[in-house]
């Protein structure tokens, strides 16, 4: 594995991406499942998992290698926490360009032909004016500075993701638009409450889809929250809302502390009818987050082929 040279991913434009051509082709893509607790359960204790893609990238490539042997299409970059702010927290806000090349170059280099790499781009934790200190040119420029080094990795495309405020969703989503070709999808993070659906900032469905569209995005939807029952009201409320193609990545249910260990308790089974009802309301790419594992993405690609199989009868 040579992670030690740069990977330039050539002229690519979301108009002419070969992951949005297969979208609108009407094919529905599998992404993988949760990259941190996939990591939890095999690399051991770390503190920061970005610092993997550095130390102990051949942990990283094999998880990588778990979903797209499981079946996935896509699969995430190990990323998530890489921009400065969060990097910051573990001293290593000096390496956020190297991490996040070399998190996007394992994971290029364990894709298969015709399979893509999704570039991971999380919160930075900092709250904007005037609820905190951070200015919205800063956190820009913190996601343009991950944004750019994921793109000369060679991912396919971008995703911002697990974004609970709108205008930091809307910064992330300009920024990975203004400095890559790529493609951007962009999801945010709701509960289900007697108030109605919405992100613990308050953020509405149709507040998300406004902002995520008028900032850009190619590709919409939601992941973590409370399971998969949780993302099917979500995705009931989203999909009539948007005619962007939508991505759905629910958690395997809500964690359980286990001797300081989340636990997630839906089983591959368990998850398999939802995920059917999620497909049967319009989702385009299906996957998994935190505590789903290469046994849910296996059970999902199996549904995905039985209903293209029954499909073409």
């Amino acid at each position: 594995m040579d992670f030690g040279r740069t990977l330039d991913p050539g002229p690519r434009t979301p108009d002419h991406s070969p992951l949005l051509e297969r979208l609108a082709a009407g094919d529905v893509l599998l992404c993988d499942g949760g990259m941190g607790t996939e990591l939890q359960r095999t690399a051991g204790h770390f503190e920061c998992p970005e610092e993997l893609n550095l130390r102990n990238p051949a942990a990283v490539e094999a998880a990588h290698r778990a979903y797209f042997d499981a079946g996935s299409d896509l699969v995430e970059t190990n990323t998530f926490g890489g921009t400065r702010a969060r990097l910051h927290l573990h001293g290593l806000a000096d390496q956020v360009r190297e991490l996040s090349l070399l998190g996007a170059q394992i994971a290029r280099s364990a894709c298969p032909q015709g399979k893509f790499v999704l570039g991971s781009i999380g919160p930075t934790g900092e709250m904007l004016e005037p609820y905190g200190d951070a200015e919205p040119e800063m956190l820009f420029d913190m996601f343009a500075e991950q944004a750019e080094a994921l793109a000369r990795g060679g991912v396919d495309a971008l995703i911002v993701e697990t974004m609970m405020d709108a205008e930091e969703a809307r910064l992330a989503v300009r920024a990975a638009k203004e400095h890559t070709n790529l493609p951007v999808i962009a999801t945010m993070t709701f509960a289900v409450s007697p108030a109605g659906i919405r992100t613990r900032w308050g953020v509405t469905i149709p507040s998300a889809v406004e902002t995520l569209t008028d900032a850009g995005a190619d590709v919409i939807g939601s992941n973590c929250g409370d399971g998969f029952d949780e993302m099917i009201a979500v995705i009931e409320e989203l999909r009539p809302r948007t005619k962007l193609p939508i991505i759905a990545q629910a958690n395997a249910g809500v964690p359980e502390m286990v001797d300081g260990v989340a636990v997630y308790r839906e089983t591959p089974e368990d998850i398999l009818p939802k995920a059917s009802r999620l497909l049967e309301i319009g989702v385009n790419i299906l996957g998994g987050c935190c505590g789903t594992r290469p046994a849910h993405i296996a059970a999902m690609r199996r549904l995905l082929n039985d209903k293209r199989t029954n499909a073409k009868r």
